[in-house]
């Protein structure tokens, strides 16, 4: 089964930007999706991309700030995070999903392979 590692967090402050990286253990044709934790809170969805790139999907919160991309090449999906504050502190996770056809899907049950996660935390 592939496995997900994400790589990227930090601290920065508000305003600042981060770039988040999920690398796959072999090259998949799977729709991929970031999801973030805060404490205290349930784990919510970030964003998605679909497995060829040709669509991608965002949480009102990130939208405008955030953007998913993916390179097949190096099995890698990326998050990139812009003017971030620090209500978007959190653990941002990797997800998967083997699904060619249909569309990008929100829900956390809906994602079967998850990465460990990495913590980033935005000060003010």
């Amino acid at each position: 089964q592939v496995q997900l590692v994400e790589s990227g967090g930090g601290l920065v402050q508000a305003g600042g930007s981060l770039k988040l990286s999920c690398a796959a253990s072999m090259r998949t044709l799977y729709d991929m999706a970031w999801f973030r934790q805060a404490p205290g809170k349930e784990r919510e969805f970030v964003a998605a991309v679909k497995w060829n790139g040709g669509s991608t999907a965002y949480a009102d919160s990130v939208k405008g700030r955030f953007t998913i991309s993916r390179t097949n090449a190096d099995n890698t999906v990326y998050l990139q995070m812009n003017s971030l504050k620090p209500q978007d502190t959190a653990i941002y996770y990797c997800a998967a999903q083997a699904q060619l056809w249909g569309p990008l899907k929100s829900g956390i049950s809906d994602y079967p392979i998850w990465g460990q996660g990495t913590q980033v935390t935005v000060s003010s």
